[in-house]
């Protein structure tokens, strides 16, 4: 909580569930990005929230994009920022979608496999092309499976064909894990990434571009090193694989920028003993797995909760959700404590909820709406 979001809480008393975002935090997060990691080029990853206040704001600040779908494209140009800004980083498109992004003036694409490239030799001729490789998600809270990626023996194959097919094979990219806390994953991505810079030199095709993915962290109940730590292990990392041949670098992030920017509000709507033995009470929220709180799964992602106005001696809780879903169970094994004296209809604030908050509600799951954006 800060003054800003606790003023706005107080002065319009919003329904809740709501999620408020500072847009002076994500600003601040932004350019202390680029301060310490100035030789890499941000691409907000427009998943982790997009709403239009966030994507106008960082676009006049001269942020690029990573974007998903159309709708995605649609909403960056229509916020300030140009096609030449964009890069359409999901792996898996459509060939209608492909075609709606070029035709709009994209020019950079992701993929990760033989028939996706083909996809992008036959709708978007000509354009800079980049392979993503599978690499360790060891240390990641959020880590990322098998779905995005190939081998990096693949991805050389792969940008050896781009060429013969007609698009521009400019580089590779890689995600070590959202919320990556182990900072040495970067230097096997980069190293792995240099090696195939090696081999493709050989058959005289020059890679021009490292796109490091994103991972790093908002702020939630564990320690996380700082931003300029972070950058500081990337730039060790690039400098130890290319020396002072480095090309082109970019990077994703999301979380790191919008997460600690946010904060939602929830109510109390239950209090139960299971009468179960087990010491606990239940503490039922507003808010849940489906209408925000979806990285609770596997309770992979800890967040900090507080329960402002009351003092009463901490005590276990488990934490839950509104809706008719046994899966929406936020916190059982992990423990929080929450205030001996918390009430129904007391007000309860998730903090560091800005990122996968809002993007990740269901339409209106059991009837409940999607989480409610407040951007001030």
């Amino acid at each position: 909580m800060n003054n800003k979001i606790a003023r706005f809480l107080a002065d319009h008393s919003p329904e809740t569930p709501c999620l408020v975002v500072d847009l002076d935090l994500v600003a601040e997060a932004y350019e202390l990005l680029c301060r310490h990691l100035s030789i890499a080029s941000v691409y907000y990853a427009v998943k982790a929230n997009p709403a239009p206040e966030i994507i106008a704001m960082l676009a006049q600040r001269g942020s690029n994009f990573d974007v998903a779908s159309p709708a995605e494209i649609v909403l960056c140009l229509g916020n300030g920022a140009t096609a030449d800004r964009l890069s359409f980083g999901n792996t898996i498109k459509k060939e209608k979608d492909i075609d709606f992004a070029y035709q709009a003036g994209v020019r950079l694409f992701a993929f990760d496999s033989e028939a996706e490239l083909d996809k992008l030799a036959r709708r978007a001729p000509g354009a800079r092309v980049f392979c993503r490789i599978l690499v360790s998600c060891e240390g990641a809270d959020w880590p990322l499976s098998r779905k995005f990626g190939c081998a990096p023996d693949m991805a050389v194959r792969l940008l050896e064909r781009a060429r013969q097919i007609g698009l521009d094979p400019y580089g590779v990219s890689f995600h070590v894990g959202s919320q990556q806390t182990d900072l040495g994953q970067w230097d096997q991505a980069i190293g792995a990434v240099a090696r195939m810079f090696t081999l493709l030199a050989e058959t005289d095709i020059n890679l021009r571009m490292v796109n490091i993915g994103g991972g790093f962290p908002a702020q939630y109940r564990g320690e996380v090193a700082s931003v300029a730590q972070y950058a500081q292990a990337v730039g060790a990392a690039l400098a130890r694989h290319f020396g002072n041949r480095l090309p082109e670098i970019i990077v994703e992030p999301g979380r790191s920028l919008v997460g600690d920017a946010g904060l939602i509000q929830s109510e109390v709507i239950l209090i139960a003993d299971k009468g179960d033995g087990g010491g606990k009470r239940w503490v039922y929220l507003d808010v849940g797995k489906f209408n925000g709180l979806a990285e609770t799964m596997g309770e992979c992602i800890r967040y900090r909760i507080e329960a402002p106005g009351r003092s009463g001696p901490p005590a276990p809780v488990i934490i839950a959700g509104p809706t008719c879903d046994s899966a929406d169970i936020l916190y059982e094994r992990t423990e929080y404590r929450l205030p001996a004296d918390l009430a129904v209809g007391d007000k309860v604030e998730i903090l560091s909820t800005g990122a996968y908050t809002a993007s990740y509600s269901s339409v209106g799951f059991n009837g409940f709406p999607p989480l409610r954006t407040y951007c001030i």
